[in-house]
């Protein structure tokens, strides 16, 4: 059970690696590059938006040729894209290879919940539990290292930067070729399902659910640094962002320890969803000595949640089912994350007012309760084999 647990683990560590790899060089590429804010603002989106629309191509992908190909393919291509966006001498170059990056990683995402459901069919929760925990830790290396690390090592070039982060990339892309062999009885099946059920209540339900913790999460880094600034705690900024971004590993490392006490039941979605609203109202209603605590509290509340959302699709649909189910929830969940930030900011530009920016993410956490409550769950010893 080892090798596949560590695989997954690897290959949870390149969806978000090189994506974090930029914020922290975007003031080098805006003076290199002559962009102006909308422009950087497009590129740290664009790979969101293509996390919702090319899901469901690549639920076609892993129907086609196996999760296992998919994800080494996938994996390659986002090494191999993010590299070439260090030799971008313009804007529509950058804007090309983040595009070509954004949809490997799109990839990804419905290939690895089908590989946990193919390789670990009995331990879906800990299989999912462990590349989520790589997720979480890919976007705290490139985030946390790229600045005190990588650029003096690089001689301070942000388009070496890109380079040396796709290393690893193509480092894990190999391994998983080689420890990821194809499950050559399911690719001569080849199953046909690919489209995305959309009538059914559960697509909606995962989606919703995933958009309400992508939701929080995104707006939430969005908006902080000005709001600690409007309200006079710029000297907050720092510590509220760590504890926001590092405060999910614990919950990742909470769900490694206890995923059968934790997973596939009701209570960790309502219990959660109500304390990630409380956190939002402590964040646009507390003191300032309560800022950075409420941040981690949200923090932790998201990647709860989408750790428990991501094991979803393995272990309550049938094999065939589990790439478009992913890919559904992934197209549904992000689409939510991309809008709910710009109508956080129609809200402050219209009201005037700081907190409003927090209120459509912090009623997500309200959505989530309500589509938990009443949602009954298989059995924890059958659910695998459902």
């Amino acid at each position: 059970m080892w090798k596949p647990l560590v695989l997954l683990w690897l290959a949870g560590i390149c969806l978000r690696l090189t994506v974090l790899a930029i914020p922290p060089i975007i003031p080098m590429i805006h003076e290199s590059l002559h962009l102006s804010q909308a422009q950087v603002g497009a590129l740290v989106s664009l790979p969101v938006l293509l996390f919702s629309i090319a899901a469901v191509p690549g639920s076609l992908l892993i129907a086609r040729f196996g999760p296992a190909p998919v994800l080494t393919a996938s994996v390659l291509l986002v090494g191999a894209t993010s590299a070439l966006r260090g030799a971008a001498f313009d804007l529509p170059t950058l804007f090309a290879t983040t595009f070509a990056m954004g949809v490997g990683i799109a990839i990804m995402q419905p290939a690895l919940p089908a590989l946990v459901r193919e390789r670990l069919p009995k331990r879906i929760g800990l299989g999912t539990a462990v590349f989520s925990n790589g997720l979480l830790v890919g976007e705290a290396l490139s985030a946390s290292l790229t600045i005190p690390y990588v650029l003096p090592w690089v001689g301070n070039s942000w388009r070496l930067s890109l380079v040396a982060w796709s290393i690893p990339v193509f480092i894990i892309a190999l391994l998983s070729w080689r420890g990821f062999r194809p499950n050559e009885t399911l690719r001569r099946r080849g199953s046909r399902l690919w489209w995305p059920d959309w009538r059914s209540p559960l697509t909606w339900r995962l989606g919703f659910i995933a958009g309400g913790s992508s939701s929080l999460y995104f707006a939430t880094n969005a908006f902080l640094p000005d709001y600690l600034h409007r309200i006079g705690h710029p000297e907050l900024v720092g510590s509220a962002l760590s504890a926001l971004n590092w405060v999910q590993l614990p919950a990742s490392f909470l769900l490694l320890l206890f995923p059968d006490r934790l997973m596939f039941r009701r209570w960790p979605f309502i219990a959660t969803g109500a304390l990630a609203t409380t956190a939002m109202v402590g964040l646009a209603t507390g003191s300032a000595s309560w800022l950075v605590f409420w941040s981690g509290i949200i923090g932790f509340c998201t990647a709860f949640v989408l750790i428990l959302t991501l094991a979803l699709p393995p272990a309550l649909v049938a094999q065939d089912d589990v790439p478009r189910v992913s890919a559904a929830m992934f197209a549904i969940g992000y689409l939510c994350a991309l809008v709910t930030p710009i109508l956080g900011g129609l809200a402050w530009d219209l009201t005037g007012v700081p907190w409003t920016a927090f209120a459509p993410a912090g009623s997500f956490g309200i959505v989530i309760v309500a589509l938990s409550v009443g949602w009954e769950f298989p059995p924890a010893r059958t659910i695998s084999s459902t």
